[in-house]
């Protein structure tokens, strides 16, 4: 269903990506022990949210902040790879499961780092204007 209200960093591939990746998030650490609702779980959560939340909230600012927003969302995703490694390594979801949140992580960092290279690109053409 789409929204009659749009905000322009809804159009962008690796928000919407970054959206999906929370979702399967969420999903997968309900599979988690009760007693990881406050832990693992609760940081997991938080991290992948963290990736959207950072690319939706800088976007509305200058080049300079979207820049340090996305830097914040691209360590979300190596805290969602260290998450998703204590997860399988404490045998809550599989390895097959953990190699597919590290193929989604690796293309979110690789898109959010084409993503600050272009805005940086932006930046410096301002500065030498």
């Amino acid at each position: 269903m789409n929204s009659e209200y749009h905000f322009k960093f809804e159009d962008l591939t690796v928000y919407q990506r970054a959206m999906e990746f929370a979702e399967i998030v969420n999903g997968m650490v309900k599979k988690f022990p009760k007693e990881e609702r406050f832990e693992l779980s609760s940081q997991f959560m938080r991290a992948a949210d963290s990736i959207a939340l950072n690319i939706a909230e800088g976007s509305s600012d200058t080049d300079a902040q979207f820049h340090n927003y996305l830097g914040n969302a691209w360590h979300s995703t190596h805290e969602c790879v260290s998450c998703s490694s204590k997860a399988r390594l404490r045998k809550y979801i599989t390895f097959e499961e953990d190699e597919e949140n590290r193929r989604i992580l690796t293309e979110l960092s690789k898109m959010i780092t084409t993503l600050r290279k272009r805005i940086s690109s932006r930046i410096k053409k301002k500065r030498n204007k």
